[in-house]
């Protein structure tokens, strides 16, 4: 939903804004597309491999108005300080994996390519797919499968897979998505049935880039750094995500803490943003019908107050 997602961020021409999942480039293309003398875009991807292309994409060499950033979004309060900022216009967060990186067989992400068990954004980091599966006990993994990926066979094929690294370790991706298959029940072919490994492969990511756990505290120092109307603009992908995304912008909508016996507000506490949306701007089917993968996408939209 690249139109959507910059739509989204109600572009000020001269104002400054961060695309914190920059990965091809695409979201910043656009937003650059829009921006008047003076304004500034700063793209930030923990993978180089993203930064490089981006960087060649949008020609960064001849055009000041754009800067890369090998870094984390979660990082934004320090990178905004490098830069001597301390207010922006606006952020575009597009989550989870991009289609470079499933499409690229050496990265790990793909239950379908083969390819090292690898799966880090950010390749300079030490844990990989490989170490989670090959190393955590049944117990730990089987709860990676479930509460990461929702996976309701976890235990079943974290069973499989332990049972498997003790005859060898498993080294590959498609010796992975094979032990998944084989483990799970059999129904039928269905039609359009997602890959039985597709779960438990998105829960392994998860689980590798720590993309979860800090999501909400990344989008209220987001909204801290906000000028009035300034936006926040999220894609997710699946709905652990997009429930954090959703609670989070709802409590900095209503932050009140009194307790709920208490008939009006005594804490005072202000709202920092205004819901755009209430129900989530889903792909239109245009483009689910020239892009599958965007058919599980979400977007939501705060508004600094």
């Amino acid at each position: 939903m690249p139109r959507e997602a910059v739509s989204a961020l109600a572009i000020r021409p001269g104002g400054i804004y961060v695309d914190g999942t920059l990965g091809g480039g695409g979201h910043s293309a656009i937003i650059l597309g829009q921006l008047s003398e003076g304004g500034r875009l700063i793209g930030i991807d923990r993978d180089i491999n993203a930064i490089a292309a981006a960087s060649k994409k949008l020609n960064i060499q001849q055009n000041s108005a754009f800067e890369a950033v090998h870094g984390n979004f979660h990082d934004l309060p320090q990178i905004l300080s490098d830069k001597n900022l301390d207010k922006i216009d606006g952020v575009l967060l597009d989550l989870g994996v991009s289609s470079h990186q499933l499409d690229t067989p050496e990265r790990g992400f793909s239950y379908r390519l083969p390819g090292r068990l690898d799966m880090r954004m950010n390749q300079d980091t030490g844990l990989t797919a490989y170490d989670i599966v090959n190393t955590y006990p049944e117990e730990k993994l089987a709860d990676i499968l479930y509460n990461l990926g929702e996976e309701r066979f976890s235990r079943r094929i974290a069973r499989a897979i332990v049972s498997a690294r003790l005859q060898t370790p498993i080294e590959t991706t498609l010796e992975l998505s094979a032990i998944i298959e084989k483990a799970m029940p059999r129904y039928g072919n269905k039609a359009n049935a997602p890959h039985p490994a597709m779960r438990s492969f998105m829960a392994l990511r998860i689980a590798v880039n720590d993309e979860l756990h800090p999501l909400d505290l990344a989008i209220e120092n987001i909204v801290n750094y906000l000028n009035p109307g300034g936006r926040i603009s999220v894609i997710t992908f699946h709905s652990l995500e997009d429930r954090i995304v959703k609670t989070c912008l709802n409590r900095l909508a209503a932050p009140c803490t009194c307790p709920r016996d208490i008939p009006y507000c005594v804490c005072g506490k202000p709202p920092q943003v205004k819901v755009i949306t209430r129900k989530p701007i889903l792909p239109s089917p245009e483009e689910l019908a020239h892009n599958s993968r965007a058919s599980s996408a979400k977007l939501r939209i705060g508004e600094k107050l």
